[in-house]
């Protein structure tokens, strides 16, 4: 077992996996925080304001074209302030025209595909979210992770935007954002936070069991 940090900041293993039946078990107590932040009016930060780690999050990338989205986001946001607000925005009109279906999708979808296809599960909305937000130069991000009291339990995938010189949280699939969200990793899109990538031949997974437990103010999570 090899431990590293890629280059969004994630916790990374690698490792090889034996011949045969392999199982994996993992544990962890985490805190987290019961509400998320919100802060509606937060500024648009210009670009040449940003740090070169926010920077990369801007570009279109595998499945977040954003340079196909500048005309809807600027129709979705007109009436907007600059920055939190053009975000609120973008989220609401997600949740409102994009149907989420947990389980709807067994591979990822990019968000032009999300946006002519008319549904998704939480990855497929928070990457077409993504998409319109770079699309008018606000930086933004997918997060995948657990949270507590998500029915079915599963990953899910929600999304940052960068205003008012801070990454804030939204949520596509939740018309009031929750909290007790254990954050497993960052990334431009689904191509960087899989759980797992395989490399090589004759992997099969066959099964995934996921608990997240409310214990003391805090969460646990057992995989």
């Amino acid at each position: 077992m090899i431990e590293s940090t890629d280059s969004f900041g994630n916790s990374c293993q690698h490792l090889l996996a034996p011949v045969g039946n392999f199982s994996i078990q993992t544990s962890a107590e985490v805190m987290v925080t019961d509400s998320v932040d919100v802060a509606p009016g937060a500024y648009f930060v210009e670009i040449q304001h940003l740090s070169n780690e926010v920077l990369p999050f801007l570009l279109p990338s595998r499945y977040c074209e954003s340079d196909r989205f500048g005309d809807l986001a600027r129709e979705i946001t007109f009436d907007a302030l600059p920055g939190y607000d053009q975000v609120s925005k973008i989220t609401d009109w997600v949740r409102n025209s994009i149907q989420y279906l947990p389980g709807s999708s067994e591979f990822p979808l990019s968000a032009v595909e999300v946006h002519n296809r008319g549904n998704g599960v939480c990855r497929d909305l928070a990457q077409l979210a993504i998409a319109l937000c770079r699309s008018i130069s606000i930086p933004a991000r997918l997060v995948v992770g657990y949270l507590h009291n998500l029915q079915p339990m599963d990953l899910h995938a929600w999304f940052e935007a960068y205003v008012g010189d801070r990454w804030y949280t939204f949520d596509p699939t939740q018309s009031d954002l929750r909290g007790s969200r254990v954050i497993i990793a960052f990334g431009r899109d689904a191509a960087d936070v899989s759980v797992f990538h395989q490399f090589g031949s004759g992997c099969l997974m066959n099964s995934m069991d996921v608990r997240v437990d409310l214990l003391d103010n805090s969460t646990f999570i057992k995989r």
